[in-house]
């Protein structure tokens, strides 16, 4: 369900409305202020490792070209990271299943730059503090990872740019780790500590 909904609205998002200026020149009023999010909240509706998933981004275009935010996050997750719901059989899985699951809080900065109308390279760094819970819902353990994201998008405006939407391809992983429980630890090491992501990311301008 959860990759169904989230591939449709990837195509849905890359093939429409791409003819759209969507870079902040210097002759533009352009708003400064955006709050956002994205759709991977979407991922919710999902039967088999419902992430219970929230995002807050709150952005500062600095420049026409370059912009900062900063992003509040959760997730949980029952299976290891490093395998890709979109490509990978092994996702959902009971044999690659964690005995128990991670809910992860994070703050992270990101920064974007527009390099031709609106597309755009971005940097997502995120700290992320992790509590590790078992079967019976018994903390088990805590974590920390630093989360990073690099990114290709584009940027759309929408409702002469009240709103927008980022479709992007990515790469997102894990440069630094601490060391998992027993049980998660076996789980998590036969997968890669980077994989593949697309991004739905939307928000409304201020």
């Amino acid at each position: 369900m959860q990759k169904k909904i989230l591939f449709i609205g990837f195509v849905l998002m890359m093939t429409s409305t791409f003819h759209l200026k969507a870079q902040y020149d210097k002759t533009d009023n352009y708003k400064r202020h955006f709050v956002g999010s994205t759709l991977f909240v979407l991922g919710n509706l999902d039967k088999v490792n419902p992430p219970g998933f929230a995002q807050l981004n709150v952005g500062y275009r600095i420049t026409g070209k370059d912009v900062i935010s900063l992003e509040l996050i959760t997730w949980k997750h029952a299976w290891p990271l490093g395998i890709n719901p979109f490509y990978n059989k092994a996702y959902g899985t009971p044999e690659e299943k964690f005995p128990g699951y991670i809910r992860e809080y994070g703050i992270g900065l990101a920064y974007q730059r527009y390099f031709w109308k609106g597309l755009y390279a971005a940097v997502h760094a995120m700290p992320m503090w992790q509590t590790f819970k078992n079967e019976s819902g018994d903390k088990v353990g805590n974590g920390f990872i630093i989360f990073n994201t690099y990114r290709i998008g584009y940027h759309i405006k929408l409702f002469k740019d009240r709103f927008f939407i980022e479709p992007s391809l990515g790469i997102a992983g894990r440069p630094v780790f601490t060391k998992m429980p027993d049980g998660f630890k076996e789980k998590d090491d036969k997968w890669p500590k980077w994989t593949p992501e697309p991004g739905l990311h939307f928000g409304y301008n201020f």
